[in-house]
């Protein structure tokens, strides 16, 4: 196979996939590099605040990022042929992302997943946060950081372009506690790298669980199920749940289960098994403990990639944990930008994490900051073709 663009990051193989690479494309060829991010109005708020939407492209990767929750609104790659396509989940208004709660591409915080029953003890000091998922607390609550406006600052570094977001989560908001000042960094690089950089410092002694929300589908969004999507997770081991999705506190083998995405195989290959935890979610949503652990440097961890149109996606991260949910609860009730209803499986989410519930689970990885401490995270997404 003749190589038209830079092979997929280094070491993506041993997740469980073949190096890739893009198609030829004028747009990859020239990368784009040192154009500056522009923006337009995309909608304004009942209170009068205007939303925008910023454009960056640069390495045949082109980004639409809105500066209401953070969000993903597109983001378009090339297939085999180079042709191009948006490959995330979203909505083409700000009146669907305020009134619907799908999370659909948003920066998901001040704690990321699931905490049972809303509730934690730091320091000896017990808290109870908002409650909006059944009893527990998901994605930080009713009002977490994807329903907020972010401030936004492009930004052109000698060949990569991007966005500065900033966002201050005052003490007790959703029950949090501590001033908390987030930093995140969105990149496109010359190679057309989606790089995001998480940071956040606060005041008093808190909780923080930062990821992206974007559910992908590289055969274009509203195409359809992602079933016949190849995915490979670098983890032999997950964190089965209860009822309600909060984990057990069990760090059990994927050998022999469903859950072992340690080769490629295709998602809907045993999504339908009568597995008790895959009751549980309706398909996946689950918490894998990724075998590097928590890392200085970004390491590859999973890849994704659509047989039809060659489209590939690996991840890098230094996190020690990737949320795998196969958009189990999207039920035709919505309608993306280009028309179509999505309807269950038609985009899968691959979130870079610390563990749901570690709060009230010591033997997890910590998610505890505190007061001169800086929380910092980083993720890679690298796209390509392949066949």
């Amino acid at each position: 196979m003749e190589l038209n663009r830079r092979t997929v990051i280094a070491g993506a193989a041993a997740a469980g996939l073949a190096a890739t690479t893009l198609g030829s494309t004028a747009e990859a060829a020239t990368g784009n590099a040192g154009r500056a991010p522009s923006r337009r109005l995309f909608g304004t708020l009942a209170d009068g605040t205007k939303v925008h939407v910023w454009s960056l492209a640069n390495g045949g990767t082109r980004l639409k990022v809105l500066s209401w929750g953070g969000v993903v609104q597109s983001l378009e790659i090339p297939d085999r042929h180079g042709r191009y396509r948006n490959v995330s989940l979203g909505f083409a208004t700000l009146e669907e992302y305020v009134a619907k709660t799908p999370y659909f591409g948003a920066l998901i915080g001040r704690y990321g997943n699931r905490i049972g029953a809303g509730r934690f003890t730091l320091d000896g000091t017990a808290y109870q946060v908002n409650v909006n998922d059944g009893v527990n607390s998901l994605h930080g609550g009713a009002q977490g950081f994807d329903k907020r406006v972010w401030d936004v600052e492009p930004f052109v570094k000698g060949s990569d372009v991007g966005l500065y977001l900033y966002y201050t989560s005052v003490d007790g908001e959703m029950g949090y506690p501590g001033t908390l000042k987030v930093k995140v960094t969105y990149t496109l690089t010359r190679h057309g790298d989606w790089r995001i950089d998480y940071a956040a410092t606060t005041t008093k002694t808190t909780v923080v669980n930062l990821t992206s929300h974007v559910y992908w589908n590289l055969a274009g969004e509203g195409s359809g199920s992602i079933h016949d999507h190849e995915l490979s997770v670098a983890a032999a081991r997950f964190t089965p749940v209860d009822s309600g999705l909060i984990p057990t506190g069990e760090l059990a083998r994927v050998a022999g289960t469903p859950f072992d995405f340690r080769r490629a195989k295709a998602v809907g290959r045993d999504i339908r098994t009568a597995h008790p935890q895959l009751l549980y979610g309706k398909g996946f949503d689950h918490n894998w403990v990724l075998d590097k652990g928590i890392t200085a440097q970004p390491v590859p961890v999973a890849t994704l990639r659509d047989p039809s149109s060659g489209r590939a996606l690996s991840i890098a991260t230094t996190e020690p944990g990737l949320q795998f949910y196969s958009g189990n609860f999207l039920d035709g009730t919505l309608v993306g930008p280009g028309g179509h209803t999505y309807r269950q499986g038609d985009g899968l989410c691959l979130e870079t994490q610390h563990f749901p519930d570690s709060p009230n689970q010591p033997s997890f990885p910590s998610t505890t900051l505190r007061p001169g401490q800086t929380y910092r995270t980083t993720t890679v997404h690298t796209f390509g073709t392949r066949g």
